[in-house]
């Protein structure tokens, strides 16, 4: 009988081993550390994604219930609820933010156009305030993060992420993100910041966001909007206006705005009558296509609600600002090793069903073709006529 790995295995494969061992030598992750190496941590707080388990007792109990198994998995002591805990609060959270980082390139690079997108935006995760009182905000009565993601809409994956106190605003951590050159870039008011605009576009950059219904801008000209893009249509956006206009020098700031070049204005109106002034760089493309990449950052918001609903991010295994950021990186790992398995396996599922079959196979030794075609394998006909031949009965008893 042929042997067969189980799908954990298989999922942790796409991790290049060697490449996990250099980052870890780098870091100096396992100096001095007896029982619990980084990488079976690893896989313990990747085994609680997938699994569901969301405490530590659970994942003890879980791995220990496979201890048949975990060899395979590279694990070769027994993973303690007391051991891992520390782990947690002492290991550098940089350490998996650059494995994520790593398994990007899995993926493969793709050569960046003008049709390249990238969405910026975050989301908000509370915590108990008793227990993370280094993450409080909004006078210190509650408590929780936020989760920073740049997000590839045509792969459907984060390619940056950072984490931080909810109290930050959104912009510190957009400035601190690395730019993409010759890439577009689709964000909300969260990142309304004159700078960071002529950052984009110093780059080479595209972006298309929206004003503030405070910001007043001068009109150079009045562009023609094609009756096609006026006409109101069901399911699409109505074009009003397409304008070119020029910010100002303070544009209802006190300090100078670095914005000096010419910015064109779109006013679009939406289905429920709500009205959007969306600011972009580009001056060429028409208003219509400015309109749909803004209707883009739609879908990092269903990014956000995926990973709440199917990944262990709203329930920490531990309190202190080390174990969210390390819990919150091997979330984002979980999700790119389904992504980068998905693809590779060209399995035409969606990504919710994907997850779903993953957890409720995860230890089972079975390939991933076995999951999604599980009927038995044919045998030949010689094999079946000396089967039939063994359960034949006697003469005698017949």
């Amino acid at each position: 009988m042929r042997h067969e790995n189980t799908v954990f295995h298989g999922l942790l494969k796409v991790l290049p081993r060697r490449r996990f061992e250099q980052v870890v030598e780098r870091f100096k992750s396992d100096w001095r550390t007896r029982r619990l190496p980084s990488w079976s941590q690893l896989v313990a707080l990747v085994y609680a994604q997938f699994s569901g388990a969301s405490s530590l007792r659970e994942i003890e109990a879980g791995l220990l219930s496979h201890r048949t198994q975990l060899y395979h998995l590279g694990i070769k002591d027994k993973i303690c609820r007391s051991t891992l805990a520390d782990a947690n609060a002492a290991r550098q959270p940089e350490l998996y933010e650059e494995i994520f980082e790593g398994l990007l390139g899995e993926l493969g690079q793709r050569q960046v156009s003008k049709e390249t997108v990238r969405l910026i935006d975050a989301t908000s995760i509370r915590l108990n305030l008793a227990l993370n009182d280094w993450a409080h905000f909004a006078a210190r009565d509650h408590a929780g993060v936020k989760l920073h993601i740049c997000y590839d809409p045509a792969e459907q994956v984060p390619t940056y992420f950072a984490v931080s106190p909810a109290r930050s605003a959104d912009i510190l951590a957009a400035r601190a993100m690395p730019i993409l050159p010759g890439a577009c870039y689709v964000f909300d008011l969260g990142y309304y910041d004159f700078a960071f605009w002529a950052a984009l576009d110093a780059a080479g950059c595209r972006f298309v966001t929206r004003l503030k219904c405070t910001t007043k801008p001068e009109l150079i000209r009045a562009r023609r909007i094609p009756k096609a893009e006026a006409r109101p249509r069901e399911g699409r956006s109505t074009i009003l206006e397409d304008r070119i206009v020029h910010l100002g020098p303070n544009a209802g700031k006190k300090k100078p705005n670095p914005w000096r070049k010419p910015l064109r204005e779109v006013v679009v109106a939406l289905e429920d009558g709500r009205t959007l002034r969306l600011a972009t760089n580009d001056l060429r493309s028409s208003a219509r296509t400015i309109a749909d990449l803004y209707k883009t950052r739609w879908q990092i918001e269903l990014f956000f609600k995926w990973i709440k609903q199917n990944l262990r991010i709203k329930r920490f295994v531990g309190n202190s600002e080390n174990a969210v950021r390390i819990q919150l990186a091997t979330a984002l790992i979980a999700y790119l090793l389904l992504a980068i398995v998905r693809k590779i396996s060209r399995i035409k599922v969606s990504l919710h069903a994907f997850a779903s079959l993953m957890r409720i196979n995860l230890m089972h030794r079975r390939s991933l073709q076995q999951i999604f075609d599980p009927s038995p394998p044919k045998t030949s006909l010689s094999h079946r006529s000396t089967f039939s031949q063994q359960l034949a009965l006697p003469h005698a008893f017949a």
